[in-house]
């Protein structure tokens, strides 16, 4: 599978730039209708996300999970309606809506990241205060926000962590989607948004209630619910994919790691975040935590930089259990219980995992 290089001058590329020779492929190939300023046809995008082929070249997949969930997610964008992913942390949310917005547009830049301080003027706009001070209000003193930017230049925009945002100010959406325009009442004047202009946005289902979409807004969205891989292979795949990823962005000097470490992370991690074991037989307690297959990633990334910096390069049970017992206790009164509870019930009695029971009790 090809895919360009990241240079080792910058952390982390975006996808459009990391996946150009991908995406540039596509488009050559592409013969299908285009809506207007798209960049590929829907199942040209399709093709980018779930992976396949253009021409000679092998697209790699981006999301591995339900085909039909993205093409939900395109045929939405190709319409009115704004997209909402939702799905509980580490479910590749963001990682869909950057890709998503890369392959329709050409830009994943134009984004908005939610949080609790995020302003008005964070998703309307702001004002340059030198030029309204010495000129007065006029359109070269409005700040754009990526949002007008993307209404302007008829691109997808995107809102990570809706939810995050205070109600008040998730309402300055519901123009936008309703209306498609921004109106700028200092100039009495607004902003139309052009062909191709929609809106990807991100919700934690996790964390309801924090700030809850109002029936106003959500009815202008069609949301599509990203479940956590449905098996195992599935979700070891993923952990493959993306672990090797960060191996080469981040010039990590070990050896890739072996299946058998990466099957050990994402079976504790499923079976606590289940509450049973793979085979079904035994029930076990769950961690307050999430343990998404993005901790997974993270724990194994972790592991390869000990193996590479502390150890001999390979990777171990001793290189990934603090990171493993530190995604399961995040409560370390109750979910140090657990933890103990699942090594002595179930890891202890796995006759080719006592590498790893040692280690864990070592580190206990």
């Amino acid at each position: 599978m090809s895919q360009t290089a990241i240079p080792s001058a910058q952390l982390r590329r975006s996808a459009e730039d990391a996946f150009a020779e991908e995406l540039e492929a596509l488009k050559a190939a592409d013969t299908r209708p285009r809506p207007p300023n798209w960049r590929l046809s829907p199942q040209a995008v399709v093709t980018y996300l779930m992976g396949g082929e253009a021409g000679a070249l092998a697209i790699t997949p981006k999301y591995i999970g339900d085909r039909r969930l993205m093409e939900v997610a395109v045929a939405t964008l190709a319409t009115d309606r704004a997209l909402l992913l939702l799905g509980v942390p580490g479910t590749a949310k963001s990682w869909v809506s950057e890709h998503l917005a890369a392959a329709i547009c050409g830009t994943s830049r134009l984004v908005v990241q939610g949080t609790a301080g995020t302003s008005e003027e964070s998703i309307r706009y702001g004002w340059n205060y030198a030029l309204l001070l010495s000129k007065g209000p006029s359109r070269e003193a409005v700040v754009a926000s990526p949002i007008v930017r993307a209404m302007e230049e008829g691109r997808i925009a995107r809102v990570e962590e809706l939810t995050r945002i205070p109600s008040e100010t998730q309402d300055s959406f519901i123009t936008i989607l309703s209306e498609k325009t921004m109106p700028i009442p200092e100039l009495n004047e607004e902003v139309a948004a052009q062909k191709g202009f929609n809106l990807i946005a991100t919700a934690n289902n996790r964390d309801r209630g924090v700030n809850e979409l109002s029936s106003a807004l959500k009815r202008r969205f069609n949301t599509v619910v990203l479940p956590p891989p449905a098996t195992i292979e599935a979700e070891i795949a993923i952990v493959e994919t993306r672990v090797a990823a960060l191996g080469r962005a981040f010039e990590i000097p070990a050896e890739p790691p072996g299946a058998d470490q990466i099957r050990r992370v994402v079976t504790i991690f499923r079976e606590l975040r289940l509450g049973v074991t793979e085979d079904g037989k035994s029930k076990v307690k769950q961690p307050s935590g999430t343990l998404s297959t993005a901790e997974a990633i993270s724990v194994v990334g972790s592991g390869l930089a000990l193996a590479a910096h502390f150890g001999d390069g390979r990777l171990t049970a001793h290189d990934l259990v603090s990171g493993i017992a530190g995604a399961v206790v995040k409560d370390p009164v109750q979910d140090a219980v657990i933890w103990r509870e699942y090594l002595e019930t179930v890891v202890k009695e796995r006759a080719e995992w006592t590498d790893f029971y040692r280690a864990a009790r070592a580190s206990a």
